[in-house]
């Protein structure tokens, strides 16, 4: 195998296999005969391109391959068929009018089905659309591995078992499904934004695609302010990209970034949105949380930021949708505000808490904290712990840094 068609597989995994499945399961209305065979036809181009060399049309071949294993399969195994019969007829329903513009997102839908724990919805969606692994999905929601992989196998016979159709939902029907949906477009770029694991620290393609994914809600859905938000928020922080990570990959936390590197005319459009996300109504979670990352965008520097401010939308947020994270984050803010010792007390409050074992980013701030207030044995500790939590290599390299810095003051 070339490096070249590794290469061109991977790009060609990551550009068509959502569309892939998606069109499969659009046309036989199976999501585990669509995974096989979409897996199939990948192995498949692993054996041949490298050769015959990479066609010049690699989604189409794959799509082709993927549509001949399903069509055998299903003349060998006639008892499937037959099940599969009943399911074909409300997959090949007509799509409803203004239907989505991309098979992606009807699939989004229909796997965000109310009739899933919401839980589920979102893990198996990011299994089969955004082509994450199980770990990375785990990692996203702070589960061990076997726990997601149960709730994935779960959303799948529950949507076999309820003959949950794969259609567009009706026009009436996407208000209801889509905070799943939005939850599940923010878990990509989540994962896109800080990998979970790899020698990078980000993986811009999945955060690129889920703003791709984004806009097109946005403009099937203009008057959602939440979509707004959502779009706002991924923009505002996708714009730091360049400057989070050094020429060699090492990363560049954010009082050290080169703030001319960000991206002003990304930033701008973020900042516009925040204003349609949060003009109208109440707040919503997307919007407030891109509030917040306007102001760090809009700061000259860290010390200039508005830190009683952001506090201030971690309040409304912590109201809108209370959790450790928020907490987390919430703490840091006020340390910037009111010093290292009123945030490490917040973060001591939340030690117990059962979502933040195992998460290294609390250690991680619990040793910065620790160390802006001279506690160096303390840092260490922290240090230690996130460092054997941290998924990517520049994590670690960045977390083995402090860790030397506050060993020497011991």
């Amino acid at each position: 195998m070339t490096g070249r068609a590794e290469d061109s597989v991977e790009a060609v995994f990551r550009e068509e296999r959502g569309l892939l499945l998606a069109a499969l399961v659009r046309r036989f209305g199976d999501l585990d005969l669509a995974e096989e065979v979409t897996s199939e036809a990948i192995e498949a181009a692993l054996v041949r391109w490298p050769a015959e060399g990479v066609p010049p049309k690699p989604g189409a071949w794959l799509m082709t391959t993927a549509r001949r294993k399903a069509v055998d399969r299903l003349r060998r195994d006639q008892a499937y068929a037959a099940r599969l019969a009943v399911l074909q007829v409300e997959a090949d329903a007509p799509p409803a009018a203004g239907g989505l513009p991309d098979e992606r997102l009807q699939l989004f839908f229909t796997c965000a089905h109310p009739a899933l724990p919401a839980e589920d919805r979102t893990a198996l969606t990011l299994r089969c659309l955004a082509g994450l692994t199980t770990p990375e999905v785990a990692r996203a929601f702070l589960v061990p591995s076997a726990t997601m992989g149960k709730r994935i196998v779960r959303a799948k016979n529950r949507i076999r078992t309820l003959r949950i159709p794969f259609r567009v939902p009706d026009a009436d029907e996407l208000p209801g499904r889509l905070p799943g949906v939005l939850q599940v477009v923010y878990s990509i770029f989540t994962e896109g934004y800080a990998a979970s694991s790899g020698p990078s620290l980000q993986r811009l393609d999945l955060a690129e695609e889920a703003i791709r994914l984004a806009r097109i809600l946005r403009r099937l859905l203009p008057g959602e302010r939440e979509v707004a938000g959502l779009l706002a928020l991924m923009l505002l922080i996708h714009a730091r990209r360049e400057a989070r990570t050094s020429p060699d990959g090492a990363l560049v936390l954010l009082d050290d970034q080169d703030r001319t590197r960000w991206d002003r005319a990304m930033i701008e459009e973020g900042a516009d949105l925040v204003v349609a996300a949060l003009t109208g109504g109440p707040p919503g979670l997307y919007g407030v949380q891109a509030a917040i990352a306007a102001l760090h965008d809009e700061a000259p520097d860290v010390a200039g930021t508005d830190w009683p401010q952001i506090v201030a939308l971690y309040d409304v947020l912590r109201g809108l949708a209370p959790s450790p994270v928020v907490e987390l984050n919430r703490a840091v803010a006020v340390a910037m505000r009111d010093g290292p010792a009123a945030g490490l007390s917040l973060l001591d409050t939340l030690a117990d808490e059962p979502r933040l074992r195992g998460y290294g980013p609390f250690s991680a701030a619990r040793g910065d904290l620790l160390s802006r207030l001279g506690r160096s044995a303390e840092a260490a500790a922290a240090y230690r712990e996130a460092l054997e939590l941290a998924g990517t290599e520049p994590e670690r390299a960045h977390l083995r840094g402090r860790l030397a810095a506050v060993s020497e003051e011991q």
